[in-house]
Order: C-alpha cells, then structure tokens, then sequence
C-alpha cells in the first residue's frame, strides 16, 4: 500500500487540470488496487449487501469507520465522491497529496460551528456537481466491538439541503484492525442500508435512526451485543435477540 502510494501519487497530482471525474476515476483505481491486493496477499474478501438500496443521485452516505479497508471500499462503491475529513490529513506525504486532488470538504475540527458552515457550503457545492458525500460520523476508526460519539455534521448537511442519507454497516475492523499490521483472512460483510429521509426532521433525530441502524446491524454480523453509548455502561441487545 504505501509503495503503490508512492508510485500513485505524483501522476495523480499530476490529473488536477482534468475534470473532477476524470480526476476520481484515475485516483480510484488506487484503492481498487489496494483492495484486490489485500484479497490476493491477506485472503481478505469482501460481500457487497444492499446495493438496490443506492439512490440513482448521489446524495450523503454515513459509514460505520473501524479500518482502512472501506475507505477503499466505498470509493469503488459510491462515484465519484469527497469525504467529510480532518485538514491535517491532506499533509501526509503522498497519501495526501492525492487525496487533496480529489477536493475533499477539508475541515479544521477546533473551528467549532464554522467548521458546521464549512461542511454546509462545501457539501452542497460537490452535491451540486454529483458528488457522493461521504462522512464517517464517529469522526475517527473505532475498534471492532465498540463506538464514538456520534458527531452531527453530516446530519446538519443532510437536513439543510433536503438529502436523504444512505447508512453503511461493516465488519471491517475484524479483519483488518485499526492500527495493526498484521491481516486476518476472511470474508468482510457491508451492507448498505435504505435511505433514511430527512425532510421536515431535526439532525439529531436523523442522526440518532442512522447510528441506531449502523450500530445494530454491525453487532449482527459480529454476531455481538451493541455496544453501549459512549458515557453508559449499557449493552444494548441486537434486534435480534431482542425479537427472540
């Protein structure tokens, strides 16, 4: 990964004067790359669940983010498309070089609500050009079997601007571990869910039917109890076992 980065990156800077779509399919095929070779090398495979579920116009999609496997994933998925993220990472070498070309809503996280007005503005401008936006609401990878805050940006884009979101369940992060070198072989689930609609609804409550929906369905392919919210000691059961 970081040696096809090296390589990617410089002809990827290199397509910022074409278009923005012809820019995304040339950087994507960098994931897709990445993700065959992790099959061919790790024995990670993967099962896509719920595509009929994917809106004919791209719209917002909230993923569960435990791993860097979706995030390659989901370009090969959702196209073209920008992510909602952190400024700091368009400075990595390489890595963020690339990706800058891609015109990610960039946000400064400490800018507290004009971070919100960032996404608003940014989210609209790439939807308007027919681009998926992507936001990982945890804002961070969490480990398999647990949870972040859920954090309301990306809700605030949704309602705003009338778009329905698309929740992305996954057990990526059983597989392949945040902050670990070694791979587990396997077969990762996603699964995309039916659009949550937004209009004539608050962000939190958006938010709260999405992270309800993510959370149990990631427990039921672990095979797992929902792990409680950030600040409760509750296990919340999967639907389940609660039907059962």
């Amino acid at each position: 990964m970081i040696l096809s980065a090296i390589v990617y990156a410089p002809f990827s800077v290199m397509t910022y004067p074409l278009p923005l779509h012809w820019r995304y399919w040339f950087i994507s095929q960098y994931p897709a790359l990445n993700v065959w070779w992790a099959k061919v090398t790790c024995g990670l495979d993967y099962r896509i669940e719920g595509m009929e579920n994917i809106p004919d116009v791209p719209t917002v999609v909230f993923s569960k983010h435990q791993s860097t496997w979706e995030t390659f994933a989901l370009t090969m998925i959702f196209r073209p498309q920008v992510w909602v993220l952190k400024r700091e990472l368009l400075k990595v070498p390489f890595f963020g070089w690339g990706l800058a070309v891609l015109e990610p809503i960039a946000i400064d996280r400490a800018a507290g609500r004009s971070a919100v007005d960032q996404v608003l503005e940014q989210g609209h401008e790439r939807l308007s050009r027919g681009c998926w936006v992507m936001v990982f609401p945890e804002g961070t990878r969490t480990a398999a079997g647990t949870r972040r805050r859920y954090k309301l940006g990306g809700a605030h884009l949704a309602v705003h601007w009338g778009q329905p979101v698309v929740p992305v369940a996954h057990n990526a992060g059983d597989f392949w571990p945040r902050r670990k070198f070694i791979k587990t072989p396997g077969i990762i689930r996603m699964v995309i869910g039916a659009p949550i609609p937004t209009a004539g609804r608050q962000p939190a409550e958006v938010m709260a039917e999405a992270e309800a929906w993510i959370e149990e369905t990631v427990a039921e392919l672990r095979g797992t109890p929902v792990p409680a919210r950030p600040g409760s000691n509750r296990v919340v059961q999967t639907t389940k076992e609660a039907q059962t």
